[in-house]
């Protein structure tokens, strides 16, 4: 029995596939987990969440900037806000219906960078090298800061038009095109 047939009894077939990437992020994972716990035990451990940080203000700063909500001002300076720490943030001048669902969930698309990362550093086939300590360090923040914010989901939540158009969309499609919705049991 082949290594891909086993593992498929386990776990999905793209994970198999893709076992390479993972087995590569999974320093990285286990970082972030360590820095997550350490991290509300003293300040000095926001050192280690600040490439998180940076990444996940400028995804808020450049697609506020591409749908057109004017980002304001970006600040990556830790600081106190009752009882939790602020770690930065962005001001959008011009939240509206159609760009505060992209501005606001802007962080989601970092989880994309780690996966980058590991698919460059594993494609021609691997072998551990120094560097790669180093680059697990500098994407383990990425694991801490791709989900967004609270605050950001209460902004997020402006969009709700899109839902209205993706339903009547949605229903449109299953009057034309039925076909389409055959992995839906009714």
């Amino acid at each position: 029995m082949s290594f891909l047939a086993s593992c498929q009894t386990i776990v999905p077939a793209a994970a198999c596939q893709h076992s390479d990437l993972l087995l590569y992020l999974l320093p990285s994972a286990a970082l972030a987990f360590l820095i997550r716990l350490l991290a509300g035990t003293h300040p000095f451990f926001f050192l280690f969440t600040v490439a998180g940080t940076i990444c996940h203000e400028l995804a808020h700063f450049a697609v506020g900037l591409l749908t057109g909500a004017r980002p304001g001002s970006l600040t990556i300076i830790p600081r106190r806000a009752g009882h939790t720490w602020e770690l930065g943030s962005v001001t959008l001048m011009r939240v509206r219906w159609y760009n505060a669902a992209p501005a606001a969930l802007a962080p989601i698309l970092i989880i994309a960078l780690p996966f980058l990362v590991a698919r460059w550093r594993t494609t021609p086939g691997w072998t551990f090298q120094p560097v790669d300590l180093a680059i697990a360090f500098a994407l383990a923040p990425q694991f801490l800061s791709f989900w967004p914010s609270k605050v950001d989901w209460r902004i997020a939540l402006r969009s709700w038009p899109y839902l209205v158009i993706v339903g009547a969309a949605a229903a449109l499609a299953w009057t034309v095109r039925p076909s389409l919705f055959q992995f839906v049991r009714p």
